[in-house]
Parts: structure tokens; C-alpha cells; sequence
């Protein structure tokens, strides 16, 4: 039992460095293709509001799906005992995941052409919800509800308090990816120091820096009066950044309520 424990542990910790590896990759390549004033195009109020739609629909699939598989290995021991019998799917999820998000990067191609675009999403998406699926079966279910609830709350406000304030955070691209950068140092320190008391100031560090890279996303995405906006053409990278922001938060709410409630 405490093999298959510490196994798991090992799993989760290689899945949260390479994840926040990954998400740094991905902002970075980020705000230095779309941290670009924003154009006239987008200035046009029926063609932001359709990206808008779009990028807000693409993210509630994604999150129907994750929040789905979520769902199936926390309440499902069938599932939690698949998973723990095929370890492989584990890296090979892994894998896809990196792999995706590389090209998604890279290829401007990729992931502005239809429907190879939508391909690459939909293997992400799959990809990361049976890693955030087998990663929330180490908490309860209560937690993960809780955690469920506590992340659409926060999700919600900080989306109407990036609508609202007339604070730009679209010029804060610069100092959000050293502060990314030094989460990333901070977390790859932190597998190596097990304890609770790192993990806390971990998840909280995290809570806050993903909570406001959601208010970054979403000004980006709304333009408007912002200095920055992404390109129309970019539906799929803004939807993704919204989609890593939101599990990010979740990640993060998770551990400080399996902490503080262990």
C-alpha cells in the first residue's frame, strides 16, 4: 500500500513539473507572438464578439470534458483501478500532452487551421483530463467537489473584475513570465523537499499567480480599451491559455484543501 502511495506521489510530482514546464513554454511563446498592439481588425465590435463566443465555447467543452473525467476517477474504483493497473497510459497522456502543446507553440499552422487545430486541442484536452483524473483520485471526494465549487467562484469573479477594472493587465506579460519562471524553479525544488508546509506555500504561490494570468487571458482576449489583444485568428491559443488557467487554479484550491484538511 505504501509503494502503490509513494508511486503515486512520484506520478503526481512528474505530472505538476512537467506540467508547469509545459504552461511556461506555452506563455512564453505567448506573449512574444501576440504581445503585439492590437490591430484594427479586432477593433471591430461583431468580429470580437464572435472570437469571444467562440474561445468561451471551445473552453466549455474543454472543461466538460475534464471535469468529466474528474469526475469518473474520483467516484468510479473501476476507473482508479484501470489506471493503477496500465501505468503506461499515465506517460503516454504525458507524452501526447507535451507533443500537442510543442506544435500547438511552434506551428502557427497548426493551430489556426481547421480542423487540424481542433485535433490537436481535442488530444490535449483528452490528454490532460485523464492526468487531472488520476491525479484528484488521491483526495476525497468532498475535497474535489469543494475544490470544484471554490474554482468556479474565483474563476467567476476574476472574470467579471477583468471586464471591469480600469487597470490594464495586458502590459504585465513581461513580469508574469518571470514570475512563471521562478514558480517553475520553485516547484521543480519543491519535488525534492517533501513536506506540507513547502507543498501550502506552493499551491497558494500558484493559486495567486494563476488567478492573475486568468485576469491577463481574459483582458487579452476581450481588447477593448487594453493596450494588447490576442489576434481573432487565435481562437484555439486563447481558449487554451483561458482552459490551463482554470486547471491551474483547480490544481492548486485541490492541494491546499487536501492540506489543510488532511
Amino acid at each position: 500500500m505504501q509503494a502503490k502511495e509513494t508511486s503515486q506521489q512520484y506520478q503526481y510530482a512528474a505530472y505538476r513539473s512537467g506540467h508547469e514546464a509545459n504552461i511556461a513554454i506555452g506563455y512564453g511563446a505567448y506573449a512574444d507572438s501576440e504581445g503585439q498592439p492590437k490591430n484594427f481588425s479586432f477593433d471591430n465590435q461583431t468580429i470580437r464578439r464572435g472570437f469571444i463566443r467562440k474561445v468561451y465555447l471551445i473552453l466549455m467543452g474543454q472543461l466538460v470534458v475534464t471535469f468529466g473525467a474528474v469526475a469518473l476517477f474520483v467516484f468510479s474504483e473501476d476507473a482508479k483501478n484501470f489506471a493503477a493497473l496500465n501505468p503506461w497510459l499515465f506517460w503516454l497522456a504525458v507524452g501526447v500532452m507535451v507533443v500537442t502543446m510543442i506544435f500547438m507553440i511552434c506551428c502557427e499552422n497548426v493551430r489556426r487551421e481547421t480542423p487540424t487545430n481542433f485535433i490537436f486541442l481535442g488530444l490535449f484536452t483528452v490528454a490532460e483530463s485523464f492526468l487531472l483524473g488520476v491525479s484528484a483520485s488521491r483526495f476525497a471526494a468532498k475535497e474535489v467537489l469543494l475544490a470544484i465549487g471554490i474554482t468556479a467562484a474565483i474563476c467567476l469573479a476574476l472574470t467579471l473584475f477583468a471586464l471591469q477594472t480600469k487597470y490594464d493587465f495586458t502590459m504585465m506579460g513581461g513580469i508574469l513570465i518571470a514570475c512563471l519562471m521562478g514558480f517553475l524553479i520553485f516547484g521543480i525544488v519543491a519535488i525534492f523537499m517533501h513536506g506540507k508546509i513547502i507543498t501550502l506555500i506552493y499551491s497558494s504561490l500558484g493559486a495567486v499567480l494563476f488567478s492573475i494570468y486568468l485576469i491577463y487571458d481574459t483582458q487579452l482576449m476581450m481588447g477593448g480599451s487594453h493596450k494588447y489583444a490576442i489576434s481573432p485568428e487565435e481562437y484555439i491559443f486563447a481558449s487554451l491559455n483561458l482552459y490551463l488557467d482554470v486547471i491551474n487554479i483547480f490544481m492548486d484550491v485541490l492541494n491546499i484543501l487536501g492540506i489543510t484538511q488532511d
